[in-house]
């Protein structure tokens, strides 16, 4: 089944995604507003805070607000589908924009195939905010929703973005994030530069850049807040460490602090994106030379 795409403005029935405010609440559009006041039905991923946000925004909620998270979403979408048939059903998650690893994918994807139109108001993303504030190169990222919990899976995951040369921005939790940001040093290198921001857009937002190795030990005891991370790309971690001679004075430099050629040379490959035992050889040779 072919898939539209549909206009940008609220239709007068169908499905409407809207981000709301991360915390700082004159960041809630007009749009948003005046969607919160008119929707007939209001799937939102806790009632609660919909309701709280509403009237911090002086919202009077004339629509049913029911819940939509992660474990009625499915069973509730073919309710929703029929609700929007006929009016406007509004699709708001806790903060920032649905379906950015949070509820909103079954019910839209049940939308386009149901042939009932979907449309967006854009607004707060917590992925392109950090990205935005990280200092780093993210003119290609990825997302890849929230670090895995157990430490197999962690590092197995890590392993997969070692080679990767795009940025990539994910959520962690404020507990777990140094361990994270320890495995990730260890696995990519502790050179590799990364960000992590948290409480974003809240009073104390905090953005801290830094080689992962550094980052590490400054969270290793935990963090406070809502956390997102963005580690830089293999390729862009050090701009023309492609070229192996460009690493070789560092690993040599490493040796001479009393760490082992070869883990130097494996942390730094790493770390820039390029071949270990190419690097190993050429620091080597240029050890010797030295000798």
């Amino acid at each position: 089944m072919s898939e539209t795409s549909h206009p940008s403005h609220t239709s007068p029935n169908g499905i409407v995604v809207a981000a709301t405010p991360l915390g700082n609440l004159a960041d809630a559009s007009p749009r948003l507003i005046d969607a919160l006041s008119t929707a007939d039905v209001i799937a939102a991923e806790d009632t609660r805070r919909v309701r709280s946000l509403a009237t911090a925004l002086g919202v009077t909620l004339r629509g049913r607000v029911v819940s939509n998270f992660d474990h009625n979403e499915r069973g509730r979408a073919a309710e929703l589908i029929d609700a929007a048939r006929s009016g406007t059903v509004l699709v708001v998650s806790d903060a920032g924009m649905p379906l950015v690893s949070d509820p909103g994918h079954a019910l839209v994807a049940a939308a386009h195939d149901a042939g009932v139109p979907v449309t967006c108001v854009p607004g707060p993303s917590a992925v392109t905010t950090a990205l935005a504030l990280s200092g780093l190169n993210v003119g290609r990222f990825i997302f890849d929703g929230f670090a895995p919990r157990k430490q197999g899976a962690r590092r197995q995951w890590l392993e997969s973005l070692r080679g990767e040369t795009r940025a990539v921005c994910f959520f962690d939790s404020p507990h777990r994030v140094g361990t994270t940001l320890a495995d990730a040093a260890a696995i990519l290198g502790s050179a590799r530069r990364a960000a992590v921001c948290r409480e974003l857009t809240k009073a104390f937002e905090e953005v801290k850049r830094a080689p992962l190795g550094e980052l590490a030990q400054w969270a290793a005891d935990g963090l406070r807040g809502e956390v997102t991370v963005v580690i830089e790309g293999a390729a862009d971690a050090n701009p023309g460490a492609e070229d192996v001679a460009t690493v070789v004075g560092q690993v040599l430099q490493r040796e001479e602090a009393g760490e082992r050629l070869k883990d130097a040379a494996k942390e730094l490959a790493r770390a820039n994106g390029i071949k270990a035992g190419e690097l190993y050889e050429a620091a080597l040779a240029a050890r010797n030379r030295v000798r």
